[in-house]
């Protein structure tokens, strides 16, 4: 990615493949520059889909069930990306940035947690992670979480919802988009694109899909009841930034308020646009929320350069 890659006027075409990591077919959407400086490396969150969110983006090894209905945890997620990186960017001689993208529906924001992973295990390739509307810890008060916890426990319950939802799915569009927005995504998901009902729809409302989906949940679920490796994310501050919602029930504003107090030196937002945890499914919140990204990486990489500079400047006087 180069200087002229983050101008939101500057409008580029996205290239998909699919790949294979670690025995796994995988896909791919890339944005290639001319002249790259560093490369941005999408982690969307559950379920990944590529279509929804470039650079690279990876999707999740569930989507289009390459794989005959495995299903795959939290940790065979983060161990994939680990792997992609290893296999598609070890020998590069730009940087990487490490974007957690999330994506609709219920768990979208364990793409930050899986970043974050990914730094932990390959840090001397990472300069910056940015977690957008992150779910780094499980929220005692949400309700919804307690839900769907409960639910993912049974697998009966879950072979039962994946059912249902393949049963939807055999509908015409239209039904299908009136169903999820009355018993899954609720009324604000009305304002969503038409392309986003598309994807729901031709990639969602499929058995395995949902299942997968529902199994990672309660991996996510479990994995994250345990405290926030703190101390880590204090040895790390400069290379972390996180965006949260004003009224995100995934990464809810008393997470922001524990980060700021574990790790006041991290860069926090609150989005209070409106955009909500599903922005990728509009328009209009992703675009605000690329702007925002692409000033992130902009400041980040202008301190980098400065840095850079001061440090030449320092060895050049030691020199002389």
């Amino acid at each position: 990615m180069g200087s002229k890659d983050l101008d939101p006027n500057v409008v580029k075409s996205a290239n998909f493949r699919v790949c294979k990591v670690s025995s796994y077919t995988t896909e791919l959407l890339e944005i290639e520059a001319d002249n790259p400086t560093l490369h941005v490396v999408v982690v969307p969150g559950n379920p990944g889909n590529v279509f929804n969110v470039p650079v690279a983006v990876i999707c999740g090894l569930y989507v289009q069930n390459w794989e005959n209905g495995k299903l795959f945890s939290l940790q065979e997620q983060i161990d994939h990306k680990v792997d992609f990186i290893c296999q598609e960017l070890q020998d590069t001689k730009v940087p990487i940035v490490l974007v957690a993208i999330i994506i609709l529906f219920v768990g979208h924001s364990i793409g930050s947690y899986i970043t974050m992973e990914m730094l932990r295990r390959k840090g001397e390739m990472v300069i910056y992670t940015i977690g957008l509307y992150p779910f780094i810890m499980v929220n005692p008060l949400s309700k919804k979480q307690a839900k769907v916890r409960n639910m993912t426990r049974s697998s009966i319950l879950c072979g039962l919802m994946s059912l249902m939802a393949a049963f939807v799915g055999l509908f015409p569009k239209w039904f299908s988009q009136y169903m999820l927005v009355l018993f899954v995504i609720g009324k604000r998901s009305w304002s969503w694109s038409n392309s986003a009902f598309e994807t729901a729809h031709a990639h969602y409302l499929k058995y395995h899909m949902f299942r997968n989906m529902l199994y990672m949940a309660k991996t996510e679920l479990e994995q994250l009841s345990q405290e926030p490796d703190w101390e880590f994310m204090r040895k790390n501050h400069r290379r972390l930034a996180f965006m949260f919602g004003a009224h995100d029930h995934w990464g809810p504003l008393q997470v922001y308020e524990e980060i700021a107090k574990q790790i006041p030196k991290v860069p926090l937002a609150i989005e209070r646009e409106g955009h909500s945890h599903s922005f990728c499914c509009t328009e209009a919140g992703s675009m605000w929320v690329a702007r925002h990204v692409a000033t992130l990486i902009k400041a980040r990489t202008s301190s980098s350069a400065a840095a850079s500079a001061a440090d030449d400047a320092t060895l050049a006087h030691y020199a002389n």
